[in-house]
């Protein structure tokens, strides 16, 4: 008679945290989104499990230097209703990357993140940053490369 395997799933108390910077300078967009929604979400441990937070922090700076491919930055273009009869608002990525350039990185990292409240509790461990400077360097952030 063979043992029963079972599968293992990390208590929350064994899961242990890291904190990992991203230089998004004359990274893409979205490959670098991929990197990040996957390294919040725990997948890149051996011990992932999809019901739980096993994801590490990250922490992005220069966000406003991330690339797009193609024509991405001529047609790409950001939706938003002013919840008015035929007000519907269209930004172009260009402007958006000028005047708020986390939010790029944002939506981009939201779309890849399950829309659940563990979505949402993963989604507070991301910080990005408009230029070189962070306010975490106490967490002693690693590198992670993209």
């Amino acid at each position: 008679m063979s043992a029963i395997q079972t599968t293992f799933t990390p208590k929350a108390s064994q899961i242990e945290k890291k904190w990992y910077i991203v230089d998004a300078e004359g990274k893409i967009l979205g490959r670098l989104a991929t990197r990040v929604a996957d390294v919040l979400r725990g997948k890149h441990k051996p011990g992932f499990a999809p019901h739980m937070d096993g994801g590490d922090n990250i922490i992005i700076i220069n966000a406003e230097k991330v690339k797009l491919t193609g024509r991405k930055s001529e047609d790409k273009e950001y939706f938003r209703h002013t919840k008015h009869v035929g007000n519907e608002k269209f930004t172009n990525i260009k402007k958006v990357i000028k005047e708020k350039p986390e939010f790029v990185i944002e939506h981009a990292v939201w779309g890849m993140l399950p829309k659940t409240r563990l979505g949402r509790k993963v989604f507070k461990n991301l910080k990005i940053y408009k230029g070189s400077e962070h306010p975490h360097a106490a967490q002693k952030p690693e590198i992670l490369e993209v």
